[in-house]
């Protein structure tokens, strides 16, 4: 029996803050206060859900006890403001993520790829037939570049192609089939298997100018314009409007931590007078 009344007292052990006259250091303290921090006070055992990590609220709380080192149920209290406010703020920013992302996958599973085509309004927009928008977004910058750098190739070796037809001359044809880069060289043989072209430089010449240069063409605009459809994505992604309700609960809790920490301070000062 006295061992379950040992336990129940363990199971109720409060925040040790440091009192007036025998202030304990945190360092020795700090266990206490990690494992029964949410167990202190009406406001730590509201601010938690249940979803929630308890420990990281203790740490947080513990933290502000190091910081300020209260004295007094009033000061206390206003520690356990501050990390009520801190923790709500935290959970503004996981909605505005989870908003965000909600808006993001609105976008991107658009099938009229609208997004793509209002990248680039004033320019020849790109089709955004070709274009993945989940893994456009989640390229980092040196893939959109090696992307870049591919197509401005591929279109590079189609063009040296072209003109060796235009030039013409012995081999014209094998010439500019070497010239082409291995995917659009399959590309012209299966059309020539096919008996969409023939094999010859006046075949080649013709898929080249009404197929492959404008598939390059529009390959090359499109790696280039992927900055630019990113940011778009983003933007609409981002549907702020959604967010304005967000974002005023912030201010409010920006504000209420101003008032708090002021409180608190102004408690300490009057304390060392």
């Amino acid at each position: 029996m006295q061992d379950i009344e040992s336990e129940t007292k363990k199971d109720t052990v409060v925040i040790p803050f440091p009192a007036n006259d025998t202030q304990t250091t945190l360092s020795s303290s700090y266990e206490a206060v990690r494992f029964n921090a949410v167990k202190h006070g009406i406001l730590s055992k509201l601010a938690v859900l249940a979803h929630e990590d308890a420990g990281e609220f203790a740490d947080l709380l513990a933290a502000l006890v190091e910081e300020h080192q209260p004295k007094g149920m009033t000061e206390q209290h206003l520690i356990e403001e501050l990390a009520a406010v801190i923790w709500r703020k935290r959970r503004v920013l996981l909605a505005e993520g989870a908003n965000i992302n909600r808006g993001l996958q609105s976008v991107v599973q658009n099938t009229q790829n609208s997004t793509i085509k209002s990248a680039v309004p004033f320019q020849r927009r790109p089709s955004g037939e070709d274009i993945d928008l989940p893994d456009l977004m989640l390229a980092t910058a040196e893939e959109i570049m090696e992307q870049q750098r591919e197509a401005e190739i591929d279109l590079a070796a189609t063009r040296k192609a072209a003109a060796i037809l235009r030039k013409g001359g012995d081999k014209a044809y094998e010439k500019a089939r070497r010239a082409l880069l291995p995917d659009s060289r399959d590309c012209w043989d299966d059309n020539v298997e096919e008996n969409n072209y023939p094999a010859t430089a006046e075949g080649l010449a013709h898929y080249i100018r009404e197929t492959l240069e404008p598939i390059c063409y529009s390959m090359e605009f499109e790696a280039r314009s992927q900055p630019a459809i990113k940011a778009q994505t983003l933007g609409e992604g981002l549907q702020a409007h959604k967010l304005e309700k967000l974002n005023r609960y912030e201010t409010h809790l920006d504000r209420k931590f101003e008032r708090t920490l002021a409180m608190l301070l102004k408690m300490k000062e009057l304390r060392g007078k």
